[in-house]
C-alpha cells in the first residue's frame, strides 16, 4: 500500500475539473488525495492503496461509476462511496444509494457541497475502523513499507522490490542520490522478505569514523585492544538471519572491503582480536550514491566486492523525474508536522504547488520535507502562495534550474551594448554550486567539498567570506 493516512480517491475523466476539487479538498480536508482517470485506473489504485472515501463520477451513459461502486465494496468494505450524478439522471442517483452509496452529490460538482460530504464520509469511514487511523501517530514509515508514490517510476519500484524481497539472499545494490530514500527501500526489501521477523541493522559507512567502522561491523573479543575489557558483538552478528544495510558503501576503506567480501563468499567473519570464525546468515543491501564502476576503474573499490554486491542493481528516481508525486508527498508531511498541532497548517496554493514541481530539487525528497517543516511552522493556519515560498522555489521557468543544476550558466547570458557585471555573475554562479552541493549532502561541508574537488578548508572559507549559512559539520 501507498498510504495508511486518511486518502480520498477522485475518479472523473476531466483532468482539469478533476485537479480544481482535488486542490480544494487538500486545502480544507485532513487527508491525501489520490486521482484517477476512470474505474479501470480506480480499481489498480485500490489493489495497491488503502483507500478512505471514493468520490466518482456516474460515468453515464455507460454508468461504470455504479459498478465501480460494486467492486470497491468488494476490495474494502471498510471505503466510503460518494457518487457524482447528473441532476436528469435522479433515479441513477437512488440505484447508487441502494449499492451502498453514502452520499449522493449533483455534478458538476459544487466545491464547499463536495468538501462537507467528503468530511462526513471520512469521519464515517474513521467510525467504520473504531478510530485506529485517525488516532495513531502519523510516521515517515508510512505508505509502501514507508515509500509514498503512484507515478510510473515507483510503480516500477515497487515491483522490483517485491520480486527481488522473496528470494531473501541475493545481494541488492541501491543506487540513488542522496535524499532520495535508499534506506527506505532497504528497509521495505527487508520488511516484504523472509527476513522480516529477524533484525534490519543499518550501518552508514560514511558516518562513522574509519577506525571505528571495523569494530563496529565485526565486534571485538575481550583485550583486542586496550579498553576492551569485554567482548562486544558487531553489527554483523545482530543482524544474524536478517538484513545488514551497508550505506554510503562507496565510502568504506580497503581493509574493510577485503573484510566484507569474505562475509558474502564464505558466509563468516572474525571479531577483531579474534582467531575463531563466527558463522552468519545475512543478506547484504548496500546503497551509494557514487559512481561505483568509476570508483573500480580508478582503483578505490575492489571490483570482486562490487560484482558480489551487484547481483541485483536496484536505482531510485530522483524527485525532478517523478514530479507527479510531489502532491502526494507533501500531503503526506503536511499530516506529520500537523499532528496534535492547535493551528495547523493548511498547504500550499496552486501557484506554489505549480512552481514546486518546477523546482530540480537537488535534495530529493529530504529537501522537500524539510521545505514542508519550515512551512507548517511560519505559517501555522494558513495557505502558502507562491511568492511565500523561499526565493529558489518561486521559479516558474522549468529550463531554468534545470540548466543551472546540470550545466551551469553556460550559453545562458547574452553580452548586451551595457556589458555585464562579469565578477557579479561568476559569484553567483559559485554561490549556486556551494549551495546545489550542499543540498545533494545535506549541509555535510567534507562530502560538499568532496563533490566540488575542494578543500574542506577552502569551501569554510568561502562559505564565511560568502556569508552562507549551514547547520552541518
Amino acid at each position: 500500500m501507498f498510504y495508511s493516512l486518511r486518502s480520498v480517491l477522485l475518479v472523473h475523466n476531466n483532468a482539469k475539473e478533476r485537479n480544481d476539487l482535488a486542490v480544494a479538498i487538500r486545502r480544507t480536508v485532513d487527508c491525501a488525495v489520490l486521482e484517477a482517470n476512470s474505474p479501470e485506473e480506480a480499481l489498480a489504485l485500490m489493489q495497491e492503496d488503502e483507500i478512505s472515501v471514493i468520490l466518482t463520477d456516474l460515468f453515464a451513459p455507460t454508468n461504470q461509476g455504479l459498478d465501480l461502486l460494486k467492486q470497491a465494496s468488494q476490495l474494502n468494505t471498510q471505503v466510503v462511496t460518494i457518487v457524482g450524478t447528473p441532476v436528469d439522471q435522479r433515479n441513477m442517483g437512488l440505484e447508487a444509494l441502494k449499492l451502498g452509496a453514502f452520499f449522493c452529490l449533483n455534478t458538476p460538482y459544487n466545491h464547499e457541497e463536495t468538501i462537507i460530504a467528503t468530511s462526513r464520509a471520512l469521519q464515517h469511514h474513521d467510525l467504520l475502523t473504531k478510530g485506529e487511523v485517525r488516532g495513531r501517530k502519523f510516521r515517515k514509515s508510512d505508505g509502501f513499507h514507508g515509500i509514498i508514490g503512484q507515478s510510473p517510476k515507483m510503480r516500477q519500484l515497487f515491483n522490483c522490490i517485491e520480486k527481488l524481497a522473496v528470494e531473501g539472499d541475493s545481494s541488492v545494490l541501491v543506487l540513488g542520490e542522496s535524499g532520495t530514500g535508499k534506506e527506505l527501500v532497504a528497509r521495505a526489501i527487508h520488511a516484504h522478505g523472509p527476513r522480516s521477523r529477524k533484525n534490519f541493522v543499518p550501518v552508514n559507512c560514511a558516518a562513522i569514523p574509519e577506525d571505528l567502522l571495523e569494530s563496529e561491523l565485526f565486534g571485538y573479543v575481550k583485550g583486542a585492544f586496550t579498553g576492551a575489557n569485554q567482548a562486544k558483538m558487531g553489527r554483523l552478528q545482530y543482524a544474524d538471519g536478517g538484513t545488514l544495510f551497508l550505506d554510503e558503501i562507496g565510502d568504506m576503506k580497503a581493509s574493510l572491503q577485503a573484510k566484507l567480501l569474505r562475509v558474502l563468499q564464505e558466509k563468516e567473519f572474525e571479531p577483531v582480536g579474534g582467531v575463531k570464525p563466527v558463522s552468519i546468515d545475512v543478506r547484504v543491501v548496500a546503497a551509494t550514491h557514487r559512481d561505483l564502476e568509476k570508483s573500480v576503474a580508478e582503483g578505490r573499490f575492489r571490483e570482486d566486492l562490487y560484482y558480489r554486491l551487484n547481483v541485483i542493481p536496484l536505482p531510485i528516481p530522483p524527485l525532478r523525474k517523478r514530479k507527479d508525486d510531489i502532491p502526494l508527498l507533501i500531503d503526506r508531511f503536511v499530516a506529520i508536522y500537523n499532528h496534535k498541532k492547535k493551528n495547523p497548517f493548511k498547504g500550499f496554493e496552486e501557484d506554489a504547488m505549480q512552481a514546486l514541481k518546477l523546482y530540480p530539487w537537488p535534495g530529493n525528497v529530504r529537501e522537500l520535507e524539510n521545505l514542508v517543516q519550515r512551512m507548517s511552522i511560519f505559517f501555522a493556519g494558513q495557505t502558502v502562495n507562491r511568492e511565500d515560498l523561499p526565493e529558489k522555489y518561486q521559479c516558474l521557468d522549468e529550463a531554468a534550474p534545470a540548466q543551472q543544476t546540470s550545466q551551469g550558466p553556460e550559453n545562458t547570458i547574452s553580452l548586451e551594448e551595457g556589458g555585464v557585471d562579469f565578477n557579479l555573475l561568476v559569484s553567483r554562479f559559485e554561490n549556486q554550486l556551494i549551495l546545489q552541493a550542499l543540498n545533494i549532502t545535506g549541509g555535510n561541508k567534507r562530502e560538499a567539498a568532496k563533490l566540488l574537488n575542494l578543500k574542506r578548508t577552502t569551501l569554510i572559507e568561502k562559505l564565511k567570506r560568502k556569508n552562507i549559512q549551514t547547520g552541518e559539520g
